[in-house]
Formats: structure tokens, sequence, C-alpha cells
């Protein structure tokens, strides 16, 4: 039902806001935004937080989407505010999270006339700045455009392959009257559930006559919410499945049929397995098979006889790997029917070989999963990361959200926590951003109360964003940071050890930081781990607390965590060979 109302030109914005069910607006208010934050306090539903930092804001906005599946909203005002949100909204775009970005912008009349912190096409401009990293980036033309931009923008976020949007609205429009039909959701946008039927029936036909196949399932199953389709495609046919890192727990990891991360931190049953150059069908779900999920583009993981690409962006089949047949769509659409057709076309066979569920257990018996599983039992100080992955892992109930932020301790926690379950493990790999997990995690608390929250980062990755636990603290949410502190970039440090052979360090503090001090000067309960045994405690300890609290944990620098695919592709790349899949 649309209704016709006369309205402000923001507050109209904030309408669309509320229709969508946006309930939090991370950013910091300026000069040029205030008009906004104004309509967001008098008509309500919508709660304003306030972060230390612009990225931190973007960043809990992106957390926030990965947790509710909704659009997450963040703000700024012109100039250095809208400046600072990009690296926020990048990663964003890097892994397909929805995302609005609105941003403040000078008076229109006063463009190009020094206005103060103008960001416009006559001085730093925003909107252009911001289209490479966004679907789209508009500024607001006129306040009766207001509505139709709006619409739009939302309707490129949330369509297709989906991403953050921006909108700059100059403050003169703002409070400007207008007229406007206000539309629900549902008239100005759809989800699309088409797939290619033909292509449907021809992954069936290879599925059911494989020998050795196997499932990569990237992030496009978190992302369509496709788990169950995904579980029920694997347990039909006996398939094991791989996923990419940020697919960690797409299928959870002590399922049977699970062979844990292949690519970046590998669990040793997925390289076993996929790159045993056996695999004659491989069905690939949701990923571009980029480094990170194809161990550095190791040409081992194309298949024998066909691989099968599922994405929603036709432009990501093929890009890496040849695709022998390429299934544009979602991918919670397009499991679903593939189980169907499947249970359609083993109708008619009398018998039906496959892999047994006996075969599977054995090689999963038979070899290794992790590198080196005594130390997860080590009793040595500095402790030892694999102990303290262990710790986190005894300590936290198994549907605990776990926000891991790039750096050693994202390795650590790709190789040796268990995510057993689906859609509770949140890492950006798109861009790797240091921060992001340390403020991304306020976004995902708000989105699922209910869920007990961890982030795990570094301390050089906390130095990045780690005053937003004050944040946290404010808001009073219950989320524990366990900060593996090594004095400084630990897997710059092994970069340089491996490559260099240790002729120069540029990667480690001075003067380790004090992170249980900086936690306790924000507000936050604060505890130091440096035995085994520790950080279970403090863990336990923090959580049922039920307040912000920062683990500081003192972790053993000269442990390699696994990143020897990392260091094979830089090695390459330094040198300038080919990187192209050839086989």
């Amino acid at each position: 039902m649309t209704t016709m109302k006369e309205t402000t030109a923001i507050r109209l914005l904030v309408e669309y806001l509320r229709g969508e069910g946006v309930e939090y607006v991370f950013g910091i208010p300026g000069g040029a935004l205030i008009n906004f934050y104004e309509a967001l306090h008098d008509m309500g539903g919508i709660k304003a937080v306030l972060t230390k930092h612009e990225e931190g804001a973007a960043f809990m906005a992106d957390g926030y989407a990965r947790a509710s599946g909704k659009m997450g909203v963040c703000c700024s005002t012109s100039g250095p505010g809208a400046t600072n949100l990009i690296t926020g909204i990048a990663c964003a775009y890097a892994d397909s999270i929805p995302m609005l970005v609105l941003t403040g912008q000078v008076a229109v009349s006063a463009f190009g006339k020094g206005a103060f912190q103008e960001s416009s096409c006559f001085g730093v401009d925003i909107v252009d700045m911001l289209k490479p990293v966004t679907k789209s980036s508009v500024m607001i033309p006129s306040p009766e455009k207001t509505g139709d931009i709006v619409k739009a923008s939302f309707r490129t976020a949330l369509s297709g392959r989906k991403g953050p949007v921006h909108i700059n609205f100059p403050m003169d429009f703002m409070k400007k009257t207008v007229n406007a039909c206000i539309m629900p959701p549902s008239k100005y946008r759809i989800t699309s559930g088409q797939f290619d039927r033909e292509a449907i029936r021809a992954a069936s036909r290879e599925l059911i006559n494989a020998k050795k196949p196997a499932i990569l399932a990237g992030n496009g199953v978190n992302l369509a919410g496709a788990h169950e389709e995904l579980r029920k495609l694997a347990e039909k046919l006996h398939i094991p499945v791989a996923t990419s890192p940020k697919a960690k727990g797409a299928l959870p990891e002590n399922h049977l049929l699970s062979l844990g991360i292949l690519g970046f931190g590998s669990s040793m049953h997925a390289e076993k397995y996929l790159l045993s150059e056996d695999v004659d069908v491989l069905v690939v779900i949701g990923t571009s098979l980029g480094e990170s999920s194809s161990c550095g583009w190791d040409a081992r993981l194309q298949p024998k006889k066909a691989l099968i690409q599922i994405d929603i962006d036709p432009e990501e089949i093929s890009k890496n790997y040849s695709a022998d047949y390429g299934i544009a769509g979602d991918a919670k659409a397009v499991l679903r029917e593939l189980n169907f057709q499947l249970e359609r076309d083993l109708r008619w066979l009398q018998t039906w070989e496959g892999l047994s569920l006996e075969w599977i257990r054995e090689f999963k018996e038979s070899n290794p999963r992790y590198i080196t599983p005594e130390k997860m039992d080590s009793e040595e100080v500095p402790l030892k990361p694999q102990r303290v992955i262990k710790e986190i892992q005894e300590a936290i109930p198994s549907d605990a959200m776990i926000f891991v932020d790039p750096g050693t301790s994202v390795f650590w926690a790709f190789h040796y926590f268990s995510s057993n379950e689906p859609g509770n493990f949140f890492v950006n790999t798109g861009l790797f951003s240091m921060g992001h997990g340390t403020a991304a995690c306020i976004g995902g608390k708000l989105a699922r109360p209910d869920k007990t929250t961890v982030a795990i980062a570094g301390d050089a990755a906390f130095a990045m964003n780690g005053m937003e636990v004050h944040t946290a603290v404010e808001l009073d949410l219950p989320i524990v940071w366990v900060v593996l502190n090594n004095g400084g970039h630990g897997m710059i440090y092994h970069g340089e050890r491996i490559q260099f052979g240790g002729k120069f360090t540029c990667s480690l503090y001075n003067k380790r930081l004090n992170i249980a001090e900086i936690a306790k000067s924000l507000g936050a309960l604060s505890f130091r781990a440096n035995e085994p045994g520790e950080v279970k405690t403090c863990l336990i300890e923090a959580i049922q607390s039920g307040k912000p609290s920062v683990i500081d944990v003192e972790v053993d620098l000269r442990e390699v965590p696994p990143i020897g695919h990392r260091i094979s592709a830089l090695d390459k790349m330094f040198a300038g060979k080919e990187v192209a899949v050839t086989r």
C-alpha cells in the first residue's frame, strides 16, 4: 500500500529507513548532518549509535548486516568524516555486504565558494571518491527527487550481488517540504529466484555419475542463507564439503561430511581431498576462487571431469577456473532446485554408486586435520596460539558469534577453531581490513543480542579500532575481546623472516601495548591471561559477567601460523610470475 503525505526531504529518507526495518544508524554527527539526527530523534524507532571513528561506524554497519542479513546503515558529516568511512565501505563492497552510507554535504548555494568541509565536485568530491567502492554513489539533486533516489539506492544495495550504496545529502535540501508517495519495500524491489533449468539438469547428471565429487562452499551460501540447502545436497549424495575461509562453518565443521576450510589456514583434510587431483566433479558455490579460497590458485583444484560453478554474479563464473557448467543465480534458489532435480533423477535409478559414509569416515580418521595438534595442549609460556584457540573453543557455547580480525589471529582461528553452527563465524577476506572484527562485533551483537559474542584480534588490529570498546561500554553490550598480544604485526614479521631470512624487521613495536590497561581505561572489564588454562577461565568469567570485557593474552611470537599458501602466492607475484590456473 502506498501513502501520499507532505513531509521534509530528510524525514522522507528516515521513513524509508524505518520501512526497511532499520534499527540502528552508526556514525558521528556534524554540522552538515545534524538535521538527519534531529529527524531520527523526532520520528523515533531508529537508534543513533555514536562511534569513536567513522571507520568504526562503517565496520559496525557491516557487522550488523552480516549478522542480521539486513542492510546496515552508517553516516558521517561532510569532508573528513566522509573520507574516514572509505576503508569500511570498501570492505563491505569487497565482501558483498548491503549497506547504506549517508553523508552530509554543504549547501548547494555554497558550492565552489570555499565552504567549510565542502566535499562537492568543486572540492574533495566524495561522490566520485566513493564510486569505485560502492554499487551506487549519488548526490540528491533536488528535494523532490529524494524518494526516487532512496528507493533506487535500496534496490541497488539489496538486489543481485548485494553491496554498499552512498547517498550524499546537501544540507539546504534536508528541511525542504516535499509531497511524497511512500511505498513499502515490496513495491520498489523484489528478490529474484531465477536460475538456468537446463544447467541444473546437467549438474544433477554430473553429480549422480560422479565417483569422487566435492563441494566448495563460499560466502554466497551465507549471504543467501542457504545453509540447509547445502547440507541437504551434501547428505543426499555423500559429498564431502570444504568451505572458503569466509564461509567457515557454512556446513558445521563437526559434520562427518565437513572437510573444513580450503585456502587461507586450510584444513589438512580439505587440502588432501580437493588437491588430490582425483576429484572428478566439483561444485563451487558463491566464491570466485580467488587467492584466499584456492590455495593461491592451485591448478590441482580443477576437477578431472566437470566444474559446476554457482554464483549470483555471472561475471564471477569461470573468472579463475574454467567452469563446465555455470549457473547464475541466488545460492538458496539454485541449491533448492538442484536438490529437487536430484530427487527426480534418483527416483529412476535402480542403484546409485557414490562415496560411502564409511569411506569418508575412514579418510578423515586416517589423515590429520591439523598441522601441529599437539601444540593445542602445550603447557609452554608464552602461550602457544594453538592452545589459546582451543581454550576459546572450550569456553564458549557452540552457537556463539565469532568475529576475527585479519592477521595471525585469523589464520590460527581458520585452522584450529571448529565452527559448528552455520552463520556464526565472521571475517572479511575481500579486503582483509585490520580492525574490522574489533568494531564489527558491536554491530553483530546489536543484530543478534541473544548470542554470546566474542572477537578475536591481534594487538596490532586492536590498536586500529580498539577505542570502539568504549562504544560497547556506553551501550552496555556484553562482548568479549580476546587479544592475542605478540608485540606487533606478527603476520608481517613472519613474512619478513620467511622471505628475507630475518635480514630486517619493520613490523614489531619497541614497547608492547598494555591492552589490559587500555581496556580498563575505556571502562571495560579487564583480564590478563599468561598461563595455560587462564584464557578459558577468564573467558568464562567475562561471559558470565554480562559486561564488555577484554582479555589481554601474551602469545608466542615465534609460532608461525599456517600461511604457506600466502607466502607462495606473494613469491609468485613479486617474481612477476603468471598466477592464472593452467593444467
